[in-house]
């Protein structure tokens, strides 16, 4: 089977995903898994939507997999940590968590995914600490938007100058 196959069933796959079809999506993602199985997206995906069906243990294999097949991939961690703590094993949910945001130190979710558990186990100071973490990384993401626009517009600004100059020649 060909690349364009793979993708094709991925994509189908994701589109039953966001129809909240994880039944359905987990069948297409197993047969992505047959052509190509260490396809980390299709692994990470397969233990999302066996999470939407409370199917933990293989969700935790799921992204398992996507780890071995990539260990550096922050989702994958991030998601097996949120399949951990849905499990009640706080300490391994923590240690995936703190794993995700080591490798990847903007990952908001996985702050507030930290902060949550920190504050259901009575460990405010550490709960506060990543809430404020949040903020500052919400803050940035807005100020880089807002940045980004206004180059945007300063470029469409000088596109519509030069249109107009040009219209009156």
């Amino acid at each position: 089977m060909t690349t364009d196959n793979v993708k094709n069933l991925f994509e189908h796959a994701m589109s039953e995903f966001l129809k909240t079809n994880y039944e359905k999506s987990a069948e297409v993602l197993d047969k992505v898994l047959e052509l190509e199985p260490d396809h980390k997206l299709a692994l990470t995906t397969r233990g999302a939507a066996e999470l939407k069906m409370n199917r933990t243990d293989a969700a935790v294999e799921s992204f398992s997999r996507s780890l071995k097949a990539d260990p550096t991939y922050a989702k994958a961690y991030h998601m097996r940590g949120l399949a951990f703590e849905s499990k009640g094993d706080r300490r391994a949910a923590l240690n995936d968590f703190n794993k995700a945001i080591e490798l990847n130190p903007q990952y908001g979710a996985a702050y507030h995914s930290r902060g949550t558990l920190y504050a259901q186990m009575g460990e405010e100071e550490l709960a506060a600490e990543d809430i404020q973490t949040i903020v500052h990384l919400t803050n940035l993401n807005i100020e880089t938007f807002a940045n980004a626009q206004n180059v945007w517009r300063s470029n469409q600004l000088r596109v519509e100058d030069m249109l107009e100059s040009e219209m009156h020649r």
